[in-house]
C-alpha cells in the first residue's frame, strides 16, 4: 500500500454530507462509510482532525432574511454541528478509532472543551479528533473554523471534500461545459469569487501558505487517494 504524502491533514466535511435523502439529519448508514474510509486512512498512520458543518440540522446565514436574530441562528447552527461530530465519533469508536470531540463552545458533560495544546497530544497519540462548535463565535463559518484550527495543530494540508470532483468556473450542475481547474492559487479565487469556501477561510490559508485539496467524497476512496498523493480533485495553493 503507498504511503501517505501528509503526515497530518485537516478534514472539513459539511453537514449535508452526514444528511438522509431528503437533505436533513443523519443517516446512519452514510456516517458509517465515511468512518470505515476514515479508519482505513487511520491505519496508515495519518494524524486525523475533521470540522464537521451543521448544514443538515440548521443554517445559520441562511435565516439572515428571516425574522431570526443572526448570532442565535449562528449559535443554533453551531450547536447542530455538535450533533453531526458526536454521531461521527460513535461511528468511528464502532471501528476502534480512538476519536475525541472538542468544542469551541463549553458543554463538558458532551464534548472536551477545545484546547490547542491538548489537541495536539490527541494526535500524537493517535487520537482522531473532531472540532465541533465551528470557532465559537457568530459570523464566523464552519470552512473559517476549518482554516484556523488546520494552522493551530499545524496540519500539512486542508481537504475539503464537497458533492462535486473540484473547482469549476461555472457550477457544473447547471454549465455542463464547466472548466475544472486541477490547480489554481488563493488570489485567483478570491478574484474569480469562486465560492468553494468563504473569502475568510480563503484569506486565512493564504496568509499562512496552507494548501487546500478540493474533491469529491461521494467516490469511495477519495479520501486516501488524496492522501497518498493521487492528482485527483483541484489544489489550491500559492
Amino acid at each position: 500500500m503507498a504511503n501517505p504524502v501528509f503526515k497530518r491533514i485537516l478534514l472539513k466535511i459539511s453537514g449535508e454530507a452526514l444528511a438522509t435523502s431528503e437533505g436533513f439529519g443523519v443517516d446512519s448508514p452514510r456516517v458509517h462509510e465515511i468512518a470505515a474510509e476514515l479508519q482505513e486512512l487511520h491505519t496508515l498512520g495519518v494524524q486525523i482532525a475533521i470540522v464537521v458543518g451543521g448544514g443538515n440540522f440548521f443554517r445559520g446565514v441562511a435565516e439572515q432574511g428571516r425574522d431570526m436574530d443572526r448570532v442565535s441562528a449562528d449559535h443554533m447552527g453551531m450547536l447542530a454541528t455538535v450533533i453531526n461530530a458526536l454521531a461521527l465519533q460513535d461511528a468511528l469508536e464502532k471501528l476502534e478509532v480512538h476519536t475525541r470531540v472538542m468544542s469551541a463552545i463549553e458543554m463538558n458533560q458532551v464534548a472536551e472543551p477545545f484546547i490547542r495544546r491538548r489537541a495536539i497530544r490527541h494526535l500524537e497519540k493517535d487520537r482522531l479528533v473532531i472540532f465541533a462548535a465551528g470557532t465559537g463565535n457568530p459570523y464566523f463559518s464552519t470552512d473559517t473554523a476549518a482554516s484556523l484550527r488546520a494552522m493551530e495543530i499545524k496540519a500539512d494540508v486542508i481537504l475539503k471534500a464537497t458533492k462535486v470532483d473540484g473547482i469549476y468556473d461555472a457550477d457544473p450542475v447547471l454549465v455542463k461545459s464547466a472548466k475544472m481547474f486541477a490547480q489554481i492559487t488563493y488570489m485567483e479565487v478570491l478574484k474569480k469569487g469562486l465560492k468553494i469556501m468563504d473569502s475568510t477561510a480563503i484569506s486565512l490559508c493564504k496568509d499562512n501558505n496552507l494548501p487546500i485539496i478540493i474533491f469529491n467524497l461521494n467516490r469511495p476512496g477519495n479520501i486516501r487517494r488524496v492522501v497518498i498523493g493521487e492528482k485527483i480533485g483541484s489544489l489550491v495553493s500559492a
